[in-house]
């Protein structure tokens, strides 16, 4: 049977329905707004595994071409592996999603949203997370839902919630929040050097919307939610739990606060395996040696949080609010064009920034329509960052992390026609223990800056954490730059970037309820302070841009009337396919008459220039011009004054004196100063050689 539920947004109706399609998943839902729809379907495998410490769920969000009426671009005419967009909208369902399902359900979990209809106008990410959740709200797999997410744009002074596409590009500061009806568990977006105070009026303004959607799914639950599967709790408990605790807690208070993230896991390490050898036959069993494990890490939780709440201490020796050790340095790498490293603790980013030309733009072929981007940020995360071995591959993690040290650093990066260069930057994280995408963000600035990018102002961020000790929050701490333990451990991880003057770029992630206005408040207060810091440390290293390398290309730009766009290129292209060879330079005209020409070298850029302009200048009488002769005749000879453009220089033009043969002043390929006298009726040019001796006489003038 169909069911449906509806509510009104703004003018548009959005509208959630079930039992039409996709009636063999565990849940299905369409989602319609305008003309944006989505199918969500989610799944769970018929095996139970028990004793899972962690939630097997995978996202996997896909767009169809046929969506927008569209068929894909290049070769292959099927869709293939996902987009990077397609991967950060994934990442952005699946974060607010995850903590709210049951590690002990112990069943694999596929949610998979489709999008199979957008106009343009409503975005389908949004939609994607309300259908998502809903088709998990209402099938049988338990979870602690619903969530929605809503889109928070501050534009003119207002905040606009599910904007268009066309207010996006407008905005000072986009958001997408998620969350539950109780709060919200995940933000992120970009802004343009926007206040404080402006990100907390977007988050009040969030929780309404995304409680009535909950509200929303919970009357489609209530039509025809399915019951729930029973969950697959461990119930065997570990052996000399109180002896094994006892005697590990005091060994575990000097292991866990050892300097140093090597160090100290190896010291936690020699703890366990102190405690194991004691036990060796009861471990044997598995079940009991993964109890074993959860002990260890439940002692390391409590020990740290305790810490931080009772004495203010974090487990590397820092008050909250302290940062650690931060270093920068500028061309580290010879040849590269921009390279800087950043270091911050043990955390260290390789950033390497390259200067192309508009033909290394990258293209964007999706259903919202082909767009390109002259600004790329890469970030590689190798396991060797880590001191651990693996595959080199670029997963989720790389898109996400490179997806936010990108939007960070945007906002101040120069426009097209500031500085006509594809800009490239890679960070490669050289080793890790804290936030690397922060340390991207400001790696990237300095080599940005190294080489010679006029960025607008200096970008740096920061990663924020939280520890409470329990629902009421009567007592928490608020991190700055915290360590990849307090990530793990903690409550919150909360990263900002920006200027001096504002935010530019954040993500946040709540594993609790309910945060409060005042603890995010003073979160973002925090969190300004740490950013000014790391721009002070920032600013000694390098403050404006340097000279462009001389290993990158040479790039100059003019403007052309549109009409003569045609002359320049040619036939077939033939003109601009000439110069291009023989300059060695690389020309793209845009159609508004904007040329810009890339070369090896200055010289060759500038050579290429002025035959542009050749070309597309009319050619002024009474100018003096420096010609080839191109043909010899009885009569003259044929000079071309501008590329394409020859006039004819008479034999009684050639000199004062009687000129018997043309050869006897001119040979063809010899350049000769020529003045245009005229352009007759039939726009043939007439030409007078300048000789030497009536130079001479100019000059002793």
């Amino acid at each position: 049977m169909v069911e449906r539920v509806t509510r009104k947004i703004g003018d548009t109706e959005l509208i959630l329905e079930t039992g039409k399609i996709g009636k063999q998943a565990n849940g299905c839902v369409y989602a319609q707004l305008g003309g944006t729809a989505v199918v969500a379907t989610v799944c769970a495998s018929s095996e139970v595994r028990v004793g899972l410490d962690f939630v097997p769920v995978t996202v996997d969000y896909n767009e169809k071409f046929y969506a927008a009426g569209k068929i894909p671009g290049g070769f292959v005419k099927r869709e293939g592996r996902p987009k990077d967009k397609e991967i950060l909208v994934s990442r952005l369902i699946d974060r607010p999603m995850r903590p709210l399902f049951e590690k002990s359900f112990g069943r694999e979990i596929q949610i998979v949203p489709t999008c199979v209809s957008v106009d343009g106008v409503n975005p389908p990410d949004i939609l994607a997370v309300i259908a998502a959740s809903a088709a998990v709200t209402i099938s049988d797999i338990p979870f602690h839902g619903p969530v929605a997410g809503v889109r928070v744009c501050y534009l003119n002074g207002d905040y606009v919630l599910n904007p268009t596409y066309e207010q996006m590009e407008k905005a000072q500061l986009e958001i997408v929040v998620a969350g539950t009806k109780d709060g919200f568990t995940m933000v992120e977006g970009g802004a343009k050097e926007a206040s404080e105070d402006v990100m907390l009026g977007a988050l009040a303004k969030a929780q309404d919307f995304i409680r009535e959607m909950c509200l929303l799914q919970e009357e489609l639950q209530a039509k025809v939610g399915k019951e729930k599967l029973p969950l697959a709790p461990l119930e065997v408990t570990l052996d000399h739990a109180a002896e094994i605790e006892a005697e590990a807690v005091p060994l575990m208070k000097t292991a866990c606060f050892q300097k140093g993230k090597m160090t100290r896991g190896n010291a936690v390490k020699a703890v366990k395996e102190q405690i194991a050898a004691k036990y060796t036959e009861q471990l044997a069993d598995d079940i009991q040696k993964q109890l074993f494990d959860a002990l260890f890490d439940d002692i390391q939780y409590r020990l740290l949080r305790s810490s931080i709440l009772e004495q203010g201490l974090r487990i590397d020796g820092r008050g909250t609010e302290d940062i650690r050790p931060i270093t920068c340095e500028i061309n580290v790498l010879p040849r590269p064009h921009g390279s800087a490293l950043f270091t911050r603790g043990e955390t260290q980013s390789l950033a390497v920034t390259t200067l192309g030309t508009a033909m290394d733009e990258q293209v964007y072929d999706d259903i919202e329509g082909d767009r390109s981007e002259n600004f790329i940020l890469h970030y590689n995360f190798p396991p060797y960052s880590v001191g651990e071995v693996g595959k080199l591959t670029t997963g989720r993690r790389e898109i996400g992390h490179g997806n936010l040290a990108r939007r960070s650093l945007a906002p101040m990066i120069p426009s097209r026609e500031e500085f006509p260069y594809t800009i490239r930057v890679v960070s490669e994280i050289m080793e890790s223990n804290g936030s690397s995408s922060q340390a991207s963000t400001c790696g990237g600035c300095l080599s940005l800056l190294a080489a010679g990018v006029p960025m607008k102002k200096m970008v740096a961020g920061i990663a924020m954490g939280l520890i409470t000790d329990g629902p009421q929050y009567k007592k928490y701490a608020i991190l700055s730059d915290i360590l990849g333990e307090e990530d793990h451990l903690g409550d919150m991880d909360f990263k900002v970037a920006g200027t001096r003057d504002g935010i530019t770029g954040f993500q946040m992630d709540i594993k609790i309820a309910g945060v409060s206005m005042d603890i995010m408040r003073k979160a973002l207060e925090q969190a300004k302070r740490g950013r000014n810091h790391i721009l002070d440390i920032m600013e000694k290293c390098i403050s404006k841009p340097q000279p462009i390398s001389q290993y990158a290309p040479k790039i100059d730009s003019l403007k052309i009337p549109v009409d003569k766009i045609g002359a320049l290129i040619g036939p077939g292209g033939k003109n601009v396919k000439a110069l291009c060879a023989q300059y060695g330079v690389t020309i793209n005209t845009d159609d508004d008459g904007t040329v810009t020409i890339y070369g090896k070298t200055g010289k060759s850029t500038d050579a290429a220039k002025a035959a542009v302009k050749g070309i597309c200048e009319d050619p002024e009488p009474g100018t003096i011009y420096n010609g080839t002769v191109k043909r010899i005749m009885d009569f003259g000879a044929f000079v071309e004054i501008l590329p394409g453009k020859e006039g004819l220089c008479h034999i009684s033009k050639l000199s004062r004196q009687r000129v018997e043969k043309v050869t006897d002043v001119l040979k063809e390929g010899q350049v000769i100063p020529v003045k245009l006298l005229e352009v007759d009726k039939m726009g043939r040019l007439n030409l007078s050689y300048i000789d030497a001796v009536e130079e001479q006489a100019k000059k002793s003038k």
